[in-house]
């Protein structure tokens, strides 16, 4: 029986895609490892969303070559699209799948073991392409698990490299997607995280083309009654508690989008609305499609129909071109919206993307020093956010124990994603039960603590 590790790095659907393809292997009588064991197949699905995430791809690879140089060593995924070229002259890389082709990954293995030729299964996805079918049927979580729904993206913002390695968007089928939501919910999964590229153009492909069915309604630029279709079939399945949504564009946040969501009760009050700057001068040279005022809308709108829904975003420090007056105005901004947490990134140029060529690039000294701006400011909401929550009532996802301050605990979310604690033993992993949230846990701003609802 031939062995193998996986090494996954990036975003959710990173995490998916290598779920999937552990499930290939499986299937074809491979035995997973550990990846820091000796096994006869490595596959790292890479990253390529920053300079880091390139590193770190790189050093994997190696390492991995180190662990066994006897071993086949894969390369799948956006560091593989992106630096083909770079890795077929890699003498350590055996196999290189690049996105779209990574539900290949068992037969080019089994062709591999019987040529021993190295190959590179790399598809042009400049143009349009069908949606890459692949399935997760188990989770290696207990609790939730991610599906992915949709894949590519056709924003290009100035600063992103993901639709040069990703492409178009293209869409899961809906019929496809409860299928694998059935068979995780037949193996006790309580919570699915949809997920995607660029969820917000789930269908849109489609809808283009659409003769104004109810599928097909465009809304701000999305097809938004494909996207509520979709998540609504999702919900009508036995055993699915709760439905979390990936990353959405903020545009797509309309009154009547946000009030028919909040008619799918397993929906979680729970949205990240990518921000990436509090200033309009800034969006407006990243390419982002919308300003200030309408991200503002659309949290208010959040606001009005759900109760102090949970509202995070991501922000760049650092953008080409940001002076002190750009980065005050999104500091303040931030001040002014307060969300729950606020995910932060320095600005780090993509080779072959418009703001890398852009003059006006900021010191690693400068972009750390606002980064650290930001990042406090964030802990300041995030614990505002939670105090806000003591003496409610809510619905715990119990997942597992764990040791904190040398005392054992069990520890659940609640559908906002506030992770809170019981002493261990009073509650049971992958059960959902109604609690009221005390306050924080001794000396940890971030988990809290939960008395049983009365």
């Amino acid at each position: 029986m031939k062995t193998a590790g996986f090494h996954n790095l990036g975003c959710k659907v990173n995490f998916y895609e290598t779920e999937a393809m552990k499930e290939q292997l499986i299937s074809d009588g491979y035995e997973l490892r550990d990846f820091d064991d000796i096994c006869d197949v490595y596959v790292i699905n890479t990253c390529s969303v920053t300079n880091i995430a390139d590193r770190k791809s790189r050093q994997m690879l190696h390492r991995a070559r180190a662990k066994n140089p006897a071993a086949v060593i894969v390369a799948a995924g956006c560091y593989a699209q992106a630096q083909t070229e770079k890795l077929s002259e890699d003498p350590d890389i055996d196999i290189i799948l690049g996105n779209n082709r990574k539900g290949e990954l068992a037969q080019v293995l089994r062709e591999y073991f019987e040529s021993g030729e190295r190959t590179s299964r790399v598809s042009d996805l400049k143009t349009s392409c069908a949606y890459e079918n692949m399935t997760v049927n188990d989770s290696t979580e207990h609790t939730r698990a991610f599906v992915k729904v949709q894949d590519g993206c056709n924003q290009f913002c100035a600063y992103c490299i993901i639709p040069y390695v990703r492409g178009r968007i293209r869409s899961r089928s809906e019929d496809d997607i409860v299928r694998e939501v059935t068979a995780l919910a037949d193996k006790g999964i309580k919570e699915i995280v949809l997920t995607g590229i660029h969820l917000s153009s789930y269908g849109l492909e489609s809808a283009k083309g659409g003769e104004g069915s109810a599928s097909d309604y465009l809304e701000n630029g999305f097809a938004t009654n494909a996207l509520l279709d979709m998540i609504r079939a999702c919900a009508e399945v036995d055993g699915i508690e709760r439905i979390r949504l990936g990353s959405l564009e903020p545009r797509i946040i309309t009154d009547r989008f946000a009030s028919e969501l909040a008619k799918i009760k397993k929906v979680c009050p729970h949205f990240h609305l990518s921000l990436q700057s509090g200033c309009d001068s800034v969006l407006k040279r990243m390419n982002r499609k919308y300003d200030t005022e309408q991200y503002r809308e659309g949290i208010e709108i959040l606001r009005r129909v759900y109760d102090d829904p949970a509202i995070t975003t991501d922000v760049i420090a650092g953008f080409p071109g940001e002076s002190e007056e750009e980065f005050s105005q999104t500091l303040d901004y931030l001040k002014e919206i307060k969300l729950y947490e606020t995910h932060i990134f320095k600005f780090s140029p993509r080779k072959g993307t418009v703001a890398a060529k852009m003059g006006g690039q900021l010191t690693d000294r400068e972009k750390s020093a606002r980064s650290a701006k930001l990042i406090e400011l964030g802990k300041i909401n995030a614990r505002a956010f939670r105090e806000r929550r003591a003496g409610r009532n809510v619905s715990v996802l119990w997942e597992d124990e764990e040791t904190i301050g040398g005392v054992r605990y069990i520890l659940g979310y609640t559908d906002e994603y506030i992770r809170v604690c019981a002493p261990a033993g009073s509650r049971v992993s992958g059960t959902l039960t109604q609690e009221v949230i005390v306050g924080f846990l001794e000396g940890d701003d971030e988990v809290m603590t939960v008395r049983t609802s009365e």
